[in-house]
Formats: structure tokens, sequence, C-alpha cells
């Protein structure tokens, strides 16, 4: 794609000029030059097409002399190619998200005539219509636009040019005196935080505690009020810093497809959240928002998939995964024989004959002979009560737990890699809704019974889970650690993209 984009418009020739006409270069030009120019208010770099080198050169073309016919045809050709690659990047995003996440196979935009539609939004006088039209339409898009305005103008704000004072003590609890509520106050006015011209309290109480808690809660920390070493690493972010984490957002939006049907369901794996929304018009309609527990960040992470929701299982049974069985399970059965009953395992044959008896040759079958363990339905199964199923290659599925009080915790990666939902009713009622027969009642009487029971849908519902650590909601944007590290990996890939995209362009760049 960079080849061909960084090639675009040869083809034309020094006859078929797009942005010169006799007089020279057009106003199209100037708009599709201050278009690039303007590239990082999407997040992009317009270092990435060359935009000030055109920029400098289109100056000289509109200031005189007049540029002969090879120039103009160079120019012209050179600017196609800024405005293909720049279309590419603003509809699709910059990286195959499988070079981040290798199972992450997304759907990208349908192929189209590229060349054609810039020539289109060029002869008909629309390049900044027609590109406006080109960008992401998710209202969360164009939130986190306006946000990365915002930090970029934090960037040289007074409020961060000097360090926090050390807490008093571990941490700072309301009601005592700290040397830096000043520097504090600043920042969390800078922030949004904390009302402008608030008056400043002599000790950290009142407005200042509230507006600490703000902070907290945009930033996945637990919002107590009380100023601690996690929250002081977080107010020592620079807003640059900040800038970075917005613009791989808004990369990750232009590639994840939260508009593909009707009604989806989305897991934000940083967040620890799960929307179920509807898409009317274009526009998303959330219908509900709980918290889930993801896979646990050293060993067990949570793939990014997007999947299409099949079935529902109620009272499930859990199929202990091998790797589970083998690492966990069996040396816990070992070590205390009694689990087995307390839990309600069973083991399954190769063949599919149900044992309930364990013995160490039961044990060293699952290991080496193909059995298998299963924990039988009931209140002390892992999967709790019910399991939404998207049949995919890593045996991912959403599902309740036994284990609810987790739920309270601010981060909750704890899983072996599946979705445990907060509120498991509310999900069955989205997923069923079309269906009048699976009332709320109906729908607890067959979590509650313990008998496995399996459903297939009517209608497939999508399931996408996705990774983005900045998030615009309420009119607020919040920010959540990097739990796998993708941020950095994403970061990685696109500046090494960037280097490949200077040396490509690197000839032309020097030619006068």
């Amino acid at each position: 794609m960079l080849l061909l984009a960084l090639t675009a418009g040869a083809a034309w020739g020094a006859d078929a000029l797009l942005w010169f006409d006799a007089a020279g270069p057009t106003s199209e030009a100037r708009q599709a030059v201050d278009i690039l120019m303007a590239a990082a208010d999407h997040g992009l770099d317009p270092r990435d097409y060359g935009a000030n080198e055109l920029d400098r050169r289109l100056r000289q073309a509109l200031q005189g002399p007049a540029l002969g016919a090879a120039e103009q045809a160079q120019l012209d050709s050179q600017l196609t190619a800024a405005m293909t690659l720049y279309l590419a990047d603003l509809q699709d995003g910059r990286v195959d998200p499988r070079q981040i996440h290798a199972d992450f196979d997304v759907p990208r935009h349908a192929p189209f005539d590229t060349l054609a539609f810039i020539r289109e939004a060029a002869t008909a006088h629309r390049v900044i219509e027609a590109f406006q039209a080109a960008q992401p339409h998710l209202p969360m898009y164009a939130s986190l636009r306006e946000s990365l305005a915002r930090y970029r103008a934090l960037a040289d704000h007074p409020a961060w040019q000097a360090a926090l004072p050390p807490l008093p003590g571990k941490k700072l609890a309301p009601g005592q005196a700290y040397a830096g509520l000043p520097l504090l106050a600043r920042r969390l006015e800078a922030l949004g935080d904390l009302p402008a011209g608030t008056a400043l309290p002599e000790r950290f109480q009142g407005v200042l505690v509230t507006a600490l808690r703000e902070f907290q809660e945009r930033h996945g920390l637990k919002p107590d009020g009380v100023l601690g070493q996690a929250t002081l690493q977080q107010l020592n972010v620079p807003p640059a810093a900040r800038v970075r984490q917005i613009e791989l957002a808004l990369e990750r939006l232009r590639w994840t497809p939260f508009l593909r049907a009707p009604r989806m369901i989305a897991v934000n794996v940083p967040e620890f959240v799960l929307r179920a929304y509807e898409v009317r018009d274009g526009q998303v309609h959330v219908n509900l928002s709980m918290k889930v527990i993801v896979g646990k960040a050293l060993d067990t992470r949570t793939p990014l998939i997007d999947e299409d929701m099949r079935f529902i299982e109620f009272s499930p049974y859990w199929n202990v995964p091998p790797s589970i069985a083998r690492k966990e399970v069996v040396p816990r059965l070992r070590r205390d024989p009694a689990y087995f009953q307390r839990e309600g395992f069973e083991f399954v044959t190769a063949g599919g004959r149900v044992v309930t008896e364990l013995t160490t040759a039961n044990l060293e079958a699952v290991l080496h002979a193909g059995w298998r363990i299963r924990q039988r339905p009931g209140p002390r199964n892992a999967l709790g009560d019910i399991k939404f199923v998207f049949p995919n290659q890593e045996n991912i599925y959403l599902h309740h737990t036994p284990a609810p009080q987790l739920f309270e915790r601010e981060r909750r990666d704890f899983s072996h890699g599946c979705i445990r939902v907060q509120d498991p009713v509310a999900l069955a009622k989205f997923v069923l809704q079309d269906d009048p027969a699976w009332t709320e009642g109906r729908i607890r009487e067959a979590m509650g019974k313990g008998e496995s029971n399996t459903i297939r849908l009517d209608q497939p519902v999508p399931v996408l889970i996705a990774y983005n650590t900045v998030v615009a909601k309420g009119g607020r944007v919040f920010f959540y650690p990097d739990l796998y590290g993708h941020d950095r990996l994403l970061d990685t890939a696109l500046r090494e993209r960037s280097a490949v995209l200077t040396l490509l362009r690197r000839p032309s760049a020097d030619a006068k």
C-alpha cells in the first residue's frame, strides 16, 4: 500500500494534471496541502505525507516563477500520492491490526477506486467536503479529536514546569497540609477536574478532594480522594504523553469495526467494561453497560476478537481447558482429593463416557490419554449459571461467575482469558430481546435450573473485544493503563512505518 500510494498519479501523465491548470496550481491544490498539513488534528503525522515539502513547493509555484511542465507533473503526482496515502490512513488506519494482534482479523473498508475518489473531489471543487466525509463518524472519534487539541494546548502549561513536592508520608489524606497544594490545584484546574477560579483552601480538603476524585475516576483509579503514589504517578504524566495516548486511541478507532451490525456487544479490555448497543443511522445508542473481568496481564491475556455470538448455554458445564487441567486442577486434586467432590468435577473419556470416580489412573488419563475434566452445573461452577458463546479459535466466551465480589476491584484482570460479566441477566435480555418468549423470569429460571441447556440464537449478535486506553464519555476523557502493553507495540509499529516512509520519500524530497 505504501509503494502504491507513493507512486499514485504517475499513470495520469503530464497531460492529465489534477492540481494544475493553465494558470498554475489550483485552489484545490492549496486545500489538499492544507489537509495534509493539518493531519495531526486526526492524530496522524504530516511528515508521513511529506506535507512540509509539498507546502514549500506549492508556495514557490504560487509565488512564481511558473513551473515547467516536468516540474508540474512531478509535483502533481507527489500531491496525489500523498492524498492517496492520507485517505487510506484516515479510513483504515496506518497499520494492519494483525501486526499488533495476531488474531484480530477485522473487516476493512470495501475496496474502491481511491484515485477516482480524489479526482472527483478535485474536479467537483469539493476536496474539503469529500475528505471530511471520509473520516470515521463514530461520536467518540470526534470527541477524542477535541481532547487531542485540548491536551496539545497543555504541552507548555506552567502547571507541568515543576514537579509536585514529595507527599507528607506515603499519602496525602483529606485535612492534611501539603506544600504542593497550589501546584496540585493548578494541574487539576488545567485538566478540567477543578473549576477555574476556585479559591485554594489552606489544607487538602473540600473542593480539592472532590477534584482529585474526579481525576482518579478519569484515570482508572479508586476515587477515594486520597493522594497516594498511584494517583501521584498519574498526575505526573505530562500532557505530551497523553497526546500520544490519544493519537493511538484514534488509530485504533479507525480500524475497529464498531458499526458493522445493527446490534453489537463490545468489551474494552483496559477499561474493564462491556457495552451492548444498537446502531441507528450511523449513531451508537448504548443500551447497557457493565463491569467485566478479563484475562490476567501476566500470562492469560484476553485476545482481541470480532466474532458472532451464536449460542447461549444456561447452567453450563465447565470443560476445564487442558492447560488449566495440567497446570492447576490435576496438581490440586493430587494434594486435596476432596476438592474433586467439593467442586463438582467429573471426568469425560476420549470416547465421551462420564466417569465420576477420582483415581490416580484417571488423573494420568487426563494428562496422557485424552480424558477431560469438567465441572457440573451448580453454585460453584466457574462459569456461573450462564455462558455466551461466540465460536472462535481461542475458545473465549462471556460468562457469569460465582465470585461477584471481584467486580468491586478497580483493576479486574483475574481470569484465564474468558470474560466474566457483572450482570448476565441484563446481557441475556439484550441478546434475546427479539424473542418475546424469553422474559426475564424465564431467563432466571433457566439459569437457576441446574440442568445444562443450550439455545441457538435466531439472529447472531457480533461480539467485539477491543482495546482502547482512552475513552470519551459524558463530555469527559478517561485514561486507562496499557494493561497488556498493546499501546507500546502500536507506537513502535507506527514509528517504524514512518521511518520506512521517510526512506521511500527521500529521493523526491531532495528534488528541487
